[in-house]
């Protein structure tokens, strides 16, 4: 039987993938789509998404293919200066297409151990008290003992289940593709400029070698929004918009989509979960929906991999809903919000002016650009240091930095006082004795998602809260 089977071989499976054979788990991953995805939805990863990739090791292949641009306030496209002081050892959010983000993911995965097999679709689930039965559109049927719909937002595992996935439906639709243009990269420049004083949804971004990615307002809403536009439909709607089309031709791709915002009742329905945007959609406006995704899988991984290891404490599973649906929902809130002020109506530009001068105070940019990044996340852990439930920060140790600690998806206790112990836990812990200018604590237990378990220097208390997060000690 197959530990885990993971529905959707897009950046928030493969992560989910990924996380799970770092504990050994037995990992299928299916993906409907024959080959990858060559439409470039996502242009990068945020702070926290840079974040995780460096906790795993996998940051200087990112680096490799993406570029590094400064964090600045950008709420609803609101340019601003970056805020001083930022939590985190990487202020910059990272330019990489999301074909490359997926095949890192994917070269990982496979070289971690997880089986990926493209051209298959589910199509049927049932499960009872001992598994999950996959159905594919072949009729072959697997056997599996977790199973997780990584599947996008018409997921087919979140309709199987019968999950509510309230919200509202799409009102505005935008066409986005990438094609060649006849204009002149300065006139196309200066047009778009001068279109987005007043269409912040309208734009057009080079893609090398000629090709250009253009965004721009549709005529209406599409009755099927999977059927790709035409180009002829594309130049239209540039017309309307720019007075020109650019004399665009020979598109990559064409695709619409919407502003949809949905959120699933439920991540959790008996061994089937729900991650990325099978539990959640909305508008892109921020670009956070691959990093919500990413960081789904990153707080689910271990969970899963606990629960199938049979080492998970009561609730540990569960907790990943009760975590991750608040983010996800501030999420949809603040899309909603910078939809709305992105608005050509008078109201919302005027809202839209008041709030860049109130972005203008340094703690309104740090709180709107930390809400945007994720690094403002904060899991409700219970009373504590206000350390509890943060992530920590890459912090510089005596010894190198934290995140290098954290490559193997462990749980670790760093220890400043060399007086601690998990003896019991270390099969799941990491114990470093090693001291940091940046750390004001004596120790920090550190789940292997980053966040902080357990701040102190009691060891009678720490005994208290191993179980909490990392079960029964061993025997």
């Amino acid at each position: 039987m197959i530990d885990v089977i993971v529905a959707g071989g897009e950046p928030t499976g493969l992560m989910l993938a990924c996380e799970l054979r770092l504990h050994g788990v037995h990992v299928l991953v299916l993906e409907k789509k024959a080959e990858p995805t060559r439409q470039v939805r996502s242009l990068g990863l945020h702070v926290r998404s840079i974040e995780v990739m460096d906790q795993r090791g996998l940051l200087e292949r990112f680096l490799a293919l993406g570029k590094p641009h400064p964090v600045g306030g950008f709420f609803a496209g609101i340019t601003k200066p970056r805020p001083e002081g930022l939590d985190t050892a990487h202020p910059y959010i990272l330019g990489i297409p999301q074909p490359d983000t997926e095949r890192l993911l994917a070269e990982h995965a496979t070289e971690l151990g997880a089986t990926i097999r493209r051209g298959c679709e589910l199509v049927g689930l049932s499960q009872n008290e001992d598994g999950v039965t996959a159905l594919l559109a072949d009729g072959t049927q697997l056997r599996s003992r977790y199973l997780a719909g990584c599947d996008g937002g018409r997921s087919t595992v979140r309709t199987l289940l019968g999950v509510g996935f309230p919200g509202e439906p799409t009102r505005v639709e935008s066409l986005l593709g990438e094609m060649e243009v006849a204009a002149p990269p300065q006139t196309l420049a200066a047009v778009v400029a001068e279109v987005r004083k007043t269409h912040k949804g309208f734009g057009a971004g080079s893609s090398g070698d000629g090709v250009y990615r253009i965004v721009v307002p549709a005529e209406g809403v599409a009755a099927d929004r999977s059927v790709p536009p035409t180009l002829e439909e594309f130049k239209q709607q540039l017309r309307v918009f720019a007075g020109t089309d650019f004399g665009v031709h020979s598109p990559r791709w064409l695709s619409r989509f919407g502003d949809a915002t949905r959120l699933a009742e439920r991540y959790r329905v008996g061994r089937v979960l729900l991650a990325g945007d099978a539990a959640h959609v909305h508008p892109p406006v921020g670009g956070q929906g691959l990093n919500l995704g990413v960081q789904d899988a990153f707080n689910l991984g271990w969970k899963l991999a606990a629960q199938v290891g049979g080492w998970a404490p009561e609730g540990l599973l569960d907790s990943y809903h009760t975590e991750r649906h608040p983010v996800a929902a501030d999420v949809l809130n603040n899309t909603r919000v910078q939809s709305e002020l992105m608005s050509t109506e008078p109201g919302p530009r005027s809202v839209r002016r008041l709030l860049s001068e109130l972005m203008d105070f340094e703690d309104v940019n740090r709180h709107l650009t930390e809400k945007i990044t994720a690094i403002e996340v904060h899991y409700d852990l219970g009373e504590g240091h206000e350390l509890l439930g943060r992530r920590l920060r890459n912090i510089g140790l005596k010894r190198g930095r934290l995140y290098e600690l954290m490559h193997g998806g462990r749980g670790l206790l760093l220890d400043q006082t060399g007086g601690l112990s998990v003896a019991g836990w270390a099969d799941r812990i990491d114990h470093v004795v090693d001291g940091s200018d940046e750390l004001d604590v004596p120790a920090v237990l550190l789940r292997p998602d980053g966040h902080v378990a357990w701040v102190g220097d009691d060891q009678q208390e720490l005994l208290g809260f191993l179980p909490k997060w990392f079960g029964a000690a061993a025997h």
